[in-house]
């Protein structure tokens, strides 16, 4: 066979059940011979973004594949894969190449050079009989360690070669190792003798699969839990000792007040990276660290004390150390830390009431947020947002109920990501409503992709928060240059997207929120894309971490 239909086959072993895409690539047309369903985007990068959402939502267990054409196509996925890569998602990228005999002639491009520092690994496959050990080390590299996205660059001359029937491929195992045994000790120890210990929850414990562990730990400990943007919905927020996400820029009050009080800092699944976008850690704090790479110790933050393993293994350990230490029930029914949890909570929300539910008009993005959160059932519901306002806006307030309820993401912020990650979201759970809130700036780089939703019947819901500016770069664009255009922006987005074949409203006011959101989701729902495009005044402040 060729060796075209040879990746197709392994891919369908490895349980690949979509491949994003744009063409040309021949893989694509074997894909679909197998059974495994082609998505066409409109743009290389949005390919790569639900690629993206779809490994993210599957905690990893499926792994988002993106095929792309050689030259424009690998070099137009460039920002996406680099957003996966600073978010830590496994997503495989399979670009096509220049035929052997024209490598190292300029200006051909040469994916697997030029990819290598935005992925785990990046290759280019010369000889199609390496196909299945490439495609074994690609996906051995994608399930174990940090997660995090891997090259295969495959010449069009290759693809076309002939490979043996019997590819003798047998899919590799995830491994989930434990900690030192001596090492989970210490940081039991530390943990039950800190005076107002933190647990610090990552988009690690998601890949693991280890929130049930996580909720456990909390609650024999009696040690409140705040997440990082990307590990958001890995701990339930309506949970009497949840504190939030902290995510830099906006920052809920709970995690201000535990986090500013902490002696000790428990991270677990997260690499403790500094970043605009995570919630910074004061100095003077004991920091433990739970991680699966040994490269997160030391490597941004003083580490005091580590254990290198999976999540769900260690902090399975650690349950059964601190119930050696403390006793079965640990510190099970002393509700100190729940009471005063609740009253920061409560303290917090009633100074940020009135922008949740205002009635100015125009409609504050607040109570946008507010109201979607009280419509939607969401325990059945994903919701993402985009980078920039939405963002900062919707994280310290939207409440993440159940696992990947809600898909936080922006190490790397790249505008207009979240509608890709939000069709991959459908994809890997079409049972979820998914909603992807973003502003009209965002819009305006991916809008076009709302039609990749409607063609490839992908019935995700997306808001669109219009206040007509670049809301958050008003500092950077003075009056001068701001009456040159580079400060506001115009657009009916609405009518756009109906012409793009979707189910679309233009909501002004506040009363008409609730009934219009109820009609886009009873369009969704009943498969058809939807967009609700509400007319937004600006609103810059946040609740961030002093």
């Amino acid at each position: 066979m060729r060796a075209s239909a040879a990746v197709a086959k392994i891919l369908r072993q490895e349980g690949v059940q979509y491949l994003a895409c744009f063409p040309n690539h021949a893989v694509i047309e074997a894909a679909a011979v197998e059974g495994i369903r082609p998505v066409c985007a409109r743009t290389e990068r949005v390919a790569v973004n639900i690629a993206d959402g779809l490994s993210r939502v599957s905690g990893g267990r499926t792994i988002g594949v993106c095929a792309v054409q050689y030259g424009p196509g690998a070099e137009n996925a460039f920002g996406a894969v680099a957003q996966a890569y600073s978010d830590a998602s496994p997503v495989l990228l399979l670009p096509g190449g220049v035929e052997r005999a024209r490598r190292g002639v300029r200006p051909n491009f040469q994916a697997a050079r030029s990819y290598r520092d935005v992925t785990k690994w990046a290759e280019v496959v010369l000889d199609a009989t390496r196909l299945p050990q490439a495609l074994r080390r690609a996906f051995t590299l994608l399930r174990n360690g940090r997660p995090g996205p891997v090259l295969l660059e495959l010449p069009g001359d290759v693809l076309k070669e002939e490979v043996p029937d019997e590819l003798g491929y047998v899919p590799p195992r995830r491994s989930a190792p434990q900690g030192d045994p001596a090492d989970v000790r210490e940081a039991v120890r530390l943990l039950l003798t800190a005076r107002a210990p933190v647990i610090m929850a990552g988009q690690g414990v998601l890949y693991a699969e280890a929130w049930d562990e996580l909720r456990t730990l909390a609650e024999l400990a009696a040690v409140p839990v705040l997440t990082t943007l990307n590990g958001k919905s890995a701990f339930p927020e309506d949970h009497p000792l949840a504190l939030g996400a902290g995510g830099g820029l906006s920052t809920p009050g709970p995690v201000t007040h535990f986090l500013k009080k902490a002696d000790l800092v428990l991270g677990v699944g997260t690499s403790f990276t500094r970043s605009h976008f995570i919630v910074p850690i004061p100095p003077g704090k004991t920091l433990v660290q739970v991680t699966i790479d040994p490269e997160d110790v030391n490597h941004d933050y003083p580490v005091d004390h580590a254990v290198i393993g999976d999540a769900r293994a260690v902090l399975a350990q650690m349950i059964a150390e601190v119930r050696a230490q403390a006793g079965p029930e640990g510190r099970r029914g002393d509700d100190r830390v729940a009471r005063e949890v609740r009253a920061v909570r409560e303290q917090f929300l009633a100074a940020w009431m009135g922008r949740l539910t205002s009635d100015a008009v125009p409609i504050s993005p607040y109570r946008v947020i507010w109201d979607l959160m009280h419509t939607v059932d969401r325990r059945r519901t994903i919701v993402t947002h985009d980078a920039g306002n939405p963002r900062d806006q919707m994280m310290p307030f939207w409440e993440a109920v159940v696992p990947h309820g809600y898909l936080g993401w922006g190490k790397s912020t790249q505008l207009g990501s979240g509608l890709g990650l939000a069709m991959g979201a459908k994809l890997a759970a079409p049972d979820r409503l998914v909603i992807n809130v973003m502003g009209d700036v965002a819009f305006g780089m991916v809008g076009m992709d709302f039609e990749t939703a409607v063609r490839s019947r992908i019935p995700i819901l997306t808001v669109v928060l219009n206040n007509g500016a670049m809301g958050g770069y008003e500092r950077y664009l003075p009056v001068a240059t701001a009456r040159w255009g580079t400060r506001f922006v115009s657009g009916d987005y609405a009518r756009v997207a109906d012409a793009l074949g979707g189910y679309t409203e233009r909501v002004e006011k506040p009363h008409e929120l609730v009934p219009a959101l109820r009609r886009a989701i009873a369009e969704v729902e009943a498969g058809r894309p939807a967009l609700l495009e509400v007319l937004t005044r600006e609103e810059p402040e946040y609740p961030t971490f002093a």
